[in-house]
């Protein structure tokens, strides 16, 4: 694998795949996180002579043009950034976008629409894919790979295109392969993680890889009620995986076995319905009133958590204790996003939801030790399963 820093793209086009899969409103960006993390690499290319052909994705469109997960908002926002017009023909592929690939002067970026506009970018079917990355492919003489949050999928620009053409790995995917390594080659200790968020089935393959490493598993979100009710406890009308019953015993019963201090909720924040103006009550975790749904961790929990976490040599938080996006149940996400940023060793924000729950709560990134811009993909990489995308990049 080239190495960035040495890689001569002076004159030369460069492919450079990111990750600007930025949640959108009504065409407003609502957290412009992952377009900030792409700078270093764009800025370092483009003080290299280079231009840049860009290529992202936002959302799920399934191979279909969607013009609201369009990337136009990305082309203005990325612009404004960078101080400079960025080139957007609203196409993937097709003469237009030829020619101005073509045409490009160093230091001229070239942003391509929605990657997954194209059905191929996806395919199951290797030679589609293989086709398409061909095509890719002519729009510039060298690859980067700086898509963090799409390495664990085997699709064309992440996967094929790099096979295709002399390819580096961006500042952006080394930084994050690095600071998984430190959580998973001899973390220093003592090693916490903390997962909320939805469903125990999303995290399964992460916990069970993880509870033989580490020390501290705390459990809040979504997913701490299937926890409850496997210890027979009423949880009224939250959220469970009835499927994921015996499975969460099992994994309680392994942490018991493997020495691991697993952390549930004791105290609960409920409410009769799931909307922001839900009148919020707090409750013990074994008495939820049968009408009511959990929305966060109580303040009790939350507090030990914290203690548990601040102990902590080494932490990893992937998911949400609760509906942070409604006020009245944010605290317990607070309350753990505070205690990370009094971490005397290295915190790590997982992506997705946690990185855009502890802008929304107002922390700056430099609260962290590092705020990890792929969910899906950290925890992929926690699970110990190969990642196409780094696959490709020799990494």
């Amino acid at each position: 694998m080239a190495d960035l820093a040495t890689i001569d793209v002076a004159g030369k086009r460069v492919f450079l795949r990111c990750d600007l899969n930025v949640p959108l409103k009504e065409g407003v960006i609502k957290d412009d996180g992952r377009i900030k993390a792409s700078l270093p690499t764009i800025q370092l290319l483009l003080g290299k002579g280079a231009s840049l052909v860009i290529a992202a994705h936002l959302g799920r469109p399934k191979g279909e043009a969607k013009p609201e997960l369009s990337l136009a908002p990305v082309a203005k926002r990325l612009g404004e950034l960078l101080g400079q017009e960025i080139i957007f023909p609203g196409e993937v592929l097709g003469t237009q976008v030829s020619a101005a690939a073509t045409a490009l002067q160093p230091g001229q970026i070239l942003l391509l629409e929605n990657i997954r506009f194209e059905a191929a970018e996806t395919s199951k079917e290797e030679s589609e894919r293989a086709a398409f990355a061909t095509q890719l492919s002519k729009l510039a003489d060298v690859y980067v790979g700086d898509g963090f949050g799409a390495v664990h999928r085997k699709h064309a620009s992440v996967f094929d295109l790099p096979k295709l053409m002399p390819h580096a790995a961006g500042t952006l995917v080394a930084a994050e392969v690095a600071v998984l390594k430190k959580l998973t080659v001899n973390p220093e200790r003592p090693y916490g993680v903390v997962l909320g968020g939805a469903k125990v089935s999303d995290k399964l393959g992460v916990i069970e890889n993880l509870l033989s490493k580490v020390d501290v598993l705390a459990i809040g979100g979504g997913m701490v009620f299937t926890f409850l009710k496997a210890q027979g406890k009423e949880i009224g009308t939250s959220l469970v995986e009835i499927e994921m019953l015996d499975v969460v015993k099992a994994l309680i019963a392994s942490a018991e076995k493997n020495g691991v201090k697993l952390i549930l909720p004791t105290d609960i924040v409920v409410a009769p319905t799931f909307s922001a103006d839900a009148p919020p009550t707090l409750v013990n975790a074994d008495a939820i009133p049968a009408d009511q749904m959990g929305l966060d961790i109580g303040p009790v929990s939350a507090a030990a958590f914290a203690v548990e976490i601040e102990k902590c040599k080494t932490v990893f938080w992937n998911g949400p204790m609760g509906v942070f996006e409604f006020a009245n149940f944010a605290a317990g996400t607070k309350t753990v996003a505070t205690a990370l940023t009094k971490v005397s060793g290295i915190s790590v924000v997982g992506g997705g939801d946690s990185a855009a729950a502890v802008r929304a709560l107002g922390f700056a990134d430099t609260d962290f030790g590092y705020i990890s811009t792929g969910g899906g993909a950290s925890l992929e990489y926690l699970e110990g399963k190969e990642l196409p995308g780094l696959q490709a990049l020799g990494l």
